[in-house]
């Protein structure tokens, strides 16, 4: 599939965070900690904290970071509370964004956010004016090379998979929420590993960008990724490599 896929946008993003890797183990420790507080401290019995913990060990966290976010999240250590919101808006081009925080104070939050949007050419939205383009659904990576695409998309959909694409070197399965964990435990059991799992805000359409405004959407995202606040960003924007190139080099 030409064009900046979401496989390519996570490869990049991967790279970006081991280059920051404090402020990536930040963000994962307040999810954690607000998984475990919504749940149980306990991974087995939590789904969304069984997710947190992976991507943690997955980022190479020391477990001694882990276990004591857990124990905020518990109450058994004092913690920070963090308030989970979602903000809307837009950016150059008129493509959508999905913003997903974990703050512990809204007011600051939404003042940075703003800023970023307004120094990018992008906009802060309402409630509701760009979530009805997105669903929320599980995505697993498996690197391509490694597996057989037949092999592959038939362990998928008996596992309980909605869907499976090739793209850019990594077949993306598609979940619903409910079915997500079992999916992945399901693949697993068959001998197949996944590079990477999320819970995201995926694009029903995706809108092509090239050219000066792909390189200005990029830079939005990665601004507004940059914010300590910010968990998650997603956009409709499917980005061109030419435009990804240019903004890089």
């Amino acid at each position: 599939m030409s064009g900046h896929s979401k496989w390519s946008q996570i490869k990049r993003k991967k790279a970006t965070t081991d280059n920051k890797r404090g402020a990536m183990f930040t963000k994962l420790i307040r999810e954690i900690t607000v998984a475990a507080r919504s749940g149980s401290g306990d991974p087995n019995s939590n789904a969304r904290l069984r997710l947190a913990v992976d991507t943690a060990k997955a980022a190479n966290m020391p477990a001694e970071n882990i276990e004591r976010a857990i124990k905020k999240g518990t109450g058994e250590l004092e913690g920070v509370h963090y308030e989970e919101i979602s903000y809307e808006g837009y950016g150059p081009a008129g493509v959508a964004l999905f913003i997903d925080v974990l703050t512990d104070n809204a007011n600051r939050t939404v003042s940075d956010i703003r800023y970023v949007l307004s120094r990018n050419g992008g906009s802060l939205g309402t409630t509701g004016s760009v979530a009805w383009q997105f669903e929320r659904l599980g995505q697993i990576y498996i690197d391509a090379t490694r597996y057989g695409e037949d092999t592959t998309l038939e362990a998928a959909l008996d596992a309980g998979a909605t869907d499976m694409q090739s793209e850019d070197g990594a077949f993306i399965v598609t979940t619903d929420v409910a079915s997500f964990h079992g999916v992945q435990e399901s693949l697993q059991s068959r001998g197949i590993r996944f590079e990477q799992a999320e819970i995201a805000m995926v694009p029903k359409v995706t809108v092509k960008v090239e050219g000066g405004d792909a390189r200005k959407v990029l830079k939005l995202l990665d601004a507004l990724e940059d914010l300590d606040d910010v968990q998650k960003v997603y956009s409709n924007a499917d980005l061109d490599e030419a435009a990804l190139a240019g903004a890089e080099a």
